[in-house]
């Protein structure tokens, strides 16, 4: 996986104000159970059922962070995709997402700065009674196009 080579997301040059992904993600168990064990976070409220009912959430949560990797995700292998990185966020969370609930995410290009090779991207997720749970901004360094080695090797030839 590590030396395979991928394919770069959409360059700086290549994005228009109004390019969007959407997608669907499901809260699923396994994931929150791989989340929990690499962080090591013990909090009650995302696993003991029994404490979680005795709160006004009434159910598990699920993490703010993970959430925030399902966005990642989708940067990273679709808006702008492969070789891009977040820089800076500024998302909330209007409401919780529980255990095996399903939100639909939604990744819109909002700004382009060419010249600071950076991208503003309007983040929304709604969950299936079509409720906002996280909204928010995120910007984005779009992956930038590698050096061609055969430019580079012919410069000695001027």
């Amino acid at each position: 996986m590590f030396f395979k080579k991928r394919k770069l997301g959409h360059s700086i040059n290549d994005l228009k104000i109004g390019d969007s992904y959407e997608t669907n993600v499901k809260m699923e168990d396994k994931d929150l159970l791989l989340y929990l064990g690499l962080t090591n976070d013990s909090n009650p409220l995302y696993i003991q059922h029994d404490y979680a009912s005795q709160t006004p959430y009434k159910r598990p949560l699920v993490p703010s962070i993970m959430l925030n990797g399902f966005i990642s995700t989708a940067v990273t292998n679709q808006l702008p995709g492969p070789g891009s990185h977040i820089t800076e966020q500024h998302l909330s969370y209007q409401k919780p997402v529980y255990h095996d609930d399903e939100i639909h995410l939604q990744l819109e290009v909002m700004e382009i700065d060419t010249g600071n090779h950076r991208t503003i991207l309007q983040i929304y997720a709604t969950d299936s009674e079509q409720d906002i749970v996280i909204e928010g901004r995120i910007e984005v360094c779009p992956p930038y196009q590698p050096e061609s080695i055969i430019s580079r090797s012919l410069e000695n030839f001027h």
